[in-house]
């Protein structure tokens, strides 16, 4: 069964844009055929400009695991730590069977 990350992204002061569009370029080169991945939805907080919150399927645990160990290891997400006013919060979720 697969899961759903939601993800939230506090950006610096008046940076949003910037870390929308890296989002955006980082789904697009990394996320094409990233083995478990299944897609990627973005959506803003309409009472904080600064978040994004990113909803991420997976198939599974073990694919999410192994694809943020490799990111770790290649610094995929440096330049996310760039555009953050803090580490970003992710919850990992499935559906109720």
């Amino acid at each position: 069964m697969s899961i759903k990350v939601i993800v939230e992204l506090q950006a610096k002061p008046g940076r949003r844009a910037e870390l929308e569009r890296l989002l955006e370029s980082l789904v697009a080169t990394e996320g094409e055929g990233l083995r478990g991945f299944l897609g990627s939805t973005r959506y803003e907080v309409l009472d904080d400009p600064d978040t994004l919150i990113e909803i991420a399927e997976w198939e599974s645990p073990e694919a999410r695991l192994a694809h943020m160990e490799e990111a770790a290891a290649t610094g995929a997400y440096a330049p996310l730590a760039e555009l953050l006013a803090v580490p970003f919060k992710a919850t990992v979720i499935r559906q109720l069977r």
